[in-house]
């Protein structure tokens, strides 16, 4: 029956239903045919909603929607560019720092990706860069949006394994910003090879200009993280500061956010919030079968049967992530696959918070990865460029980001050195 689920739920990924409905028919087909009780439907999907640290998604997701139509994205990307942008290749470097301020804002990649991409693509290409490097580029540095913090996919770690969401947020701090580093390196190695241009140096003075206009929106992350770190707030009552704040800003300092545009941002958050909420609900009652079908303990008992050798685990648990993140949506994805594989990574000594980082960061990196990778597809379509062109442009930029995927996995001082300061 165990078979049946998955060949059910993979053939409707494959003829292109969405994920949260080929989680939920593959669930109901297994049902029907082993005559249980459709009751178990809503009992299941309110199980995985109730928590109340779901809360805070559409609280993160409505802070973000305000701060981007409040003019943060331009300013971000305008303190990047006054900062490298004078470095050959600097509109690149400044695409991948832009990235690393908005990731603390949106939590996502895709909104990342088509925020910040809709701007430099263009601009990149307008200055002789490629279509295919400047939307791989944008695609790639996309993937610092789920790591550093606030991050929707750390927030569904959490809840899902009772993690603390401020330690989970720390941990992804180091990693987010060795990402942002490490592609820098191809994007200026690249740019000096197929000799890019490079803009005027600015003074010191222009920097600071820009600083100060970005700074109340990277302000945003500091006040989420000291507030939940310090105890003053919970990561749902973090999400309303920030909405609260994103809507201060927006209004009173930038003076860019139009209030006859509140109704459609609203909107806007209310249906990815619905559709992210579906998931998880549809997810866990898929995942209350695997249970029942006593997948975890097969998968567990299958990798650790290969060998017990931890780095070997480790490298097989990372494959059969990446596999999976590349056709299947991150959040769904990991409300799957972290309840089965979190024991087996318990079983060779691994932290769970480390785990937490390393589940997230190879799923994420499987948005920008064929034969799906939704952040390499929207790019390229910025790009005006083909997928496959984009993909060959990709490859060091996957390098990178594998690389530092191994990293995480390997040495837990990276993931686990900030939250034990506050411990």
């Amino acid at each position: 029956m165990a078979l049946l689920l998955f060949v059910s739920f993979l053939v409707l990924i494959f003829v292109g239903v969405p994920v949260a409905f080929s989680l939920g028919l593959s669930s109901l087909l297994y049902l029907f045919i082993n005559d249980i009780p459709l009751n178990i439907i809503p009992q299941r999907m309110f199980g995985g909603l109730n928590s109340f640290v779901l809360l805070c998604i559409p609280g993160f997701i409505l802070a973000g929607n305000l701060m981007n139509s409040g003019g943060i994205t331009d300013r971000i990307i305008e303190f990047a560019n006054r900062l490298v942008g004078n470095v050959r290749g600097g509109l690149g470097l400044a695409n991948v720092g832009a990235s690393m301020g908005f990731g603390g804002i949106s939590g996502t990649a895709l909104a990342d990706t088509a925020s910040i991409g809709s701007i430099l693509i263009p601009a990149m290409k307008k200055q002789g860069y490629g279509a295919g490097f400047s939307s791989a580029i944008t695609a790639s540095s996309s993937v610092v949006g789920p790591i550093i913090p606030p991050s929707l996919p750390m927030i569904i770690v959490g809840t899902l394994a009772s993690l603390s969401i401020g330690d989970l947020f720390l941990a992804g701090i180091v990693p987010g910003v060795l990402i942002g580093l490490g592609l820098m390196i191809p994007t200026y190695l690249i740019s000096v090879k197929r000799n890019y241009p490079k803009g005027e140096k600015s003074s010191l003075k222009e920097i600071w200009k820009s600083f100060t206009g970005a700074f109340w929106a990277l302000f945003m992350t500091v006040i989420i993280l000291y507030g939940i770190l310090g105890g003053i707030f919970t990561p749902t009552e973090a999400s309303v500061v920030a909405v609260l704040y994103a809507f201060v800003i927006g209004i009173f300092v930038y003076k860019e956010l139009p209030v006859k545009k509140i109704p459609e941002i609203m909107l806007s958050t209310i249906t990815s919030t619905a559709a992210i909420m579906l998931l998880v609900g549809f997810a866990n009652l898929f995942g209350w079968i695997l249970v029942a079908e006593q997948i975890p303990q097969m998968v567990a008992d299958t990798i650790l049967g290969i060998s017990t050798n931890s780095v070997i685990v480790v490298l097989l648990i990372i494959l059969l992530v990446l596999f999976v993140g590349t056709f299947m949506e991150t959040i769904a994805g990991l409300v799957i696959l972290f309840p089965v594989l979190l024991p087996v990574a318990l079983q060779i000594g691994m932290d769970p918070i480390q785990f937490g980082v390393t589940m997230v960061l190879a799923m994420v990196i499987g948005l920008v990865t064929p034969p799906v990778g939704v952040c390499l597809f929207v790019a390229s379509q910025i790009g005006k460029v083909s997928m496959g062109t984009a993909v060959r442009e990709l490859v060091p930029f996957i390098s990178v980001l594998l690389f530092i995927l191994l990293l995480v996995a390997f040495v837990p001082s990276i993931t686990l050195y900030l939250p034990s300061l506050f411990d």
